[in-house]
């Protein structure tokens, strides 16, 4: 077992605090072996948006296993979980993500952030009753576009809860992924099936529709400002080349830096993609993919606790004006509109591989995987006693 740094020493911090984090870096050492086959057996074996049975099973036993009040199959969503330590004080919640990707399994690294959430959150309940605090591990499914998160926020997962905080893999250290609200969509085109050759005058080509549409958003693009986003790609488009196409349709995911932002760029989508059916004479139906994503909200203060425990740890932060800011969407930013909230970014990759690709899914089962796995839910469950120890 491999002796890490400890969340100790930092300036201004009472000796009880201290002690507290060695002995929480401690229990994080002590269950490092089993922290890593979790997120390997995870790695492994990847599971999509609510289909992430392995892995909530795995995380449910081993919380039951070492005698934490667990509820699987919370909130309505088979594969959510709960579980809980400590009666007073206040309560923080650590996250687990562990959906994949369709076709590049866990490029994103979630088998990192639950094995990481399930560490800070075993060593927290630890010394919950202790320290006068309590913990709530949540198992939170389909960050990757299905939105668990806020189907849990509307039904009470995260009420009565004073901070909630996760780490995500990246290719560095920084305090925060810069996040951009999402709305996903599918547009429908329904136009007239004919025969290409024979009767082409007679046909309505969905697929002409739906190429329009795309056209129109590319030339959208040239006037949309910097921190907005659309990409789509073709879901069906026909059957044969010798039919005209009856049907096409397309996935859209919007972003902005704001909802309110969001708003007015999901209306000029729209209006690009109603222009392709209009000159192609089909007919547009548009399905707006509940829920959508929030921009993401950082807690200043406590973001800080964890920057300065991590780098306790030896994982010095980059200046994001310097690397470059690391954009994506997440469902914990609606999470970060109701309570003070962090999703900061630990250094799994070298500098310039990106998450959503096949080099980074290798980095998530690597080495570097591994120690962000222990440094991670060391440092967060640091910041748990922080949170208890000097309230937000």
């Amino acid at each position: 077992m491999t002796t890490r740094k400890s969340c100790v020493g930092a300036p201004g911090v009472s000796t009880h605090s201290v002690q507290a984090k060695q002995r929480a870096g401690e229990y994080v050492q002590s269950i490092s072996d089993l922290l890593i086959d979790i997120s390997h057996q995870i790695w492994e074996q990847p599971e999509l948006a609510f289909e992430e049975r392995r892995a909530h099973d795995l995380l449910c036993r081993t919380l039951s296993e070492v005698g934490l009040e667990t509820e699987p199959h919370a909130y309505g969503l088979e594969t959510a979980f709960q579980a809980s330590a400590g009666t007073e004080g206040p309560e923080i919640a650590v996250i687990c993500e562990y959906d994949a990707l369709p076709g590049i399994g866990h490029a994103c690294g979630h088998n990192v952030i639950a094995a990481a959430g399930l560490g800070a959150g075993l060593a927290a309940a630890s010394m919950a009753a202790e320290l006068g605090g309590r913990v709530r591990i949540l198992g939170t499914p389909a960050e990757e576009g299905g939105g668990g998160k806020v189907f849990m926020l509307r039904e009470g997962a995260f009420e009565g809860l004073d901070a909630a905080m996760m780490i995500h893999p990246a290719d560095h250290n920084l305090p925060t992924l810069t996040t951009l609200a999402v709305h996903c969509l599918k547009v429908h085109y329904t136009g007239v099936a004919s025969h290409a050759a024979a009767a082409p005058h007679l046909g309505r080509n969905a697929l002409d529709a739906a190429v329009l549409g795309y056209m129109n958003v590319a030339a959208l693009r040239q006037h949309i400002r910097s921190d907005e986003r659309v990409h789509g790609v073709f879901l069906n488009a026909g059957e044969a080349p010798n039919i005209v196409p009856m049907a096409a349709s397309a996935h859209w995911f919007v972003r902005a830096a704001t909802t309110q932002q969001l708003e007015e760029l999901k209306a000029r989508v729209v209006d690009c993609l109603a222009a392709g059916a209009l000159a192609a004479g089909c007919v547009m139906d548009i399905e707006w993919l509940d829920p959508a994503y929030s921009e993401m909200s950082d807690n200043d203060r406590l973001l800080s606790r964890y920057q300065e425990n991590a780098e306790l740890l030896g994982r010095p932060f980059a200046d994001p004006e310097v690397v470059g800011y690391v954009m994506g969407s997440t469902d914990m930013g609606n999470v970060s509109q109701v309570l003070p909230t962090i999703h900061p970014l630990i250094a799994v990759a070298p500098e310039g591989v990106s998450i959503h690709t096949p080099e980074f899914a290798a980095f998530a089962c690597s080495d570097a995987g591994d120690r962000a796995v222990i440094d991670g839910a060391t440092a967060l469950a640091a910041t748990v006693i922080d949170c208890w120890l000097d309230p937000l």
